[in-house]
């Protein structure tokens, strides 16, 4: 008898010991430290009654955690790709205000240039006239008066007048009396006027 006893006791504290150990793992998955309702499921359904989710302040999976950080991570990486977007952007678009710039500067470089060649060959015909025109008074100069008139008679009336200027200039350079007032005599009365009007008209020698 004494050892039926014995075997009744030892399963009497066996069953209390599943139940202290059942009663551990309901308390602990409460606790959200282990998973273990999915155990107990069946014991809930066979007692009609719906497992009670409890409030856990831990993750339940430990991929939660890391799914967590790999979005933050993600969402930092976003808000910088479109930072540097935005500064892409940005320096594009002041890249594209200095190349308009530059083609600016380039244009008016070229339109300096452009007006400095003009005036250089300006400056170079007009030379090549003066020269041209000291020479021919020379010449002019140095024939008898009645060649001298009729050569000038035979020109253009602006040739003739900065013709004769320079005569004048050559004369009162080289201390001399000049000879167009003589000219002017052994010329046609309306050509010669023609040309003193003109020459009264524009006192400034055009080249």
């Amino acid at each position: 008898m004494a050892g039926r006893g014995t075997i009744g006791r030892v399963i009497i504290l066996f069953i209390l010991i599943l139940l202290l150990a059942a009663g551990g793992l309901l308390w602990f998955d409460y606790l959200g430290i282990i998973e273990s309702r999915q155990y107990f499921a069946p014991v809930y359904k066979l007692l009609g009654a719906t497992p009670r989710k409890g409030i856990s302040t831990l993750p339940t999976e430990n991929g939660d955690l890391d799914a967590d950080r790999i979005a933050k991570r993600l969402e930092s990486i976003d808000l910088r790709s479109q930072e540097l977007d935005l500064k892409q952007t940005e320096l594009d678009r002041k890249d594209g205000e200095i190349l308009q710039k530059a083609q600016e500067l380039d244009d008016r470089l070229a339109s300096v240039e452009e007006r400095e060649r003009s005036f250089n060959e300006i400056i170079k015909q007009t030379d090549d006239r003066a020269a041209n025109i000291n020479q021919i008074a020379l010449y002019i100069n140095g024939m008898p008066p009645k060649n001298a008139v009729d050569n000038l008679l035979a020109m253009d009336d602006q040739d003739v007048i900065d013709i004769l200027r320079q005569v004048e200039a050559n004369a009162k350079k080289d201390g001399k009396t000049s000879s167009v007032a003589y000219w002017f005599s052994l010329m046609p009365a309306a050509r010669a006027a023609e040309i003193q009007r003109k020459m009264a008209n524009k006192p400034v020698t055009i080249p």
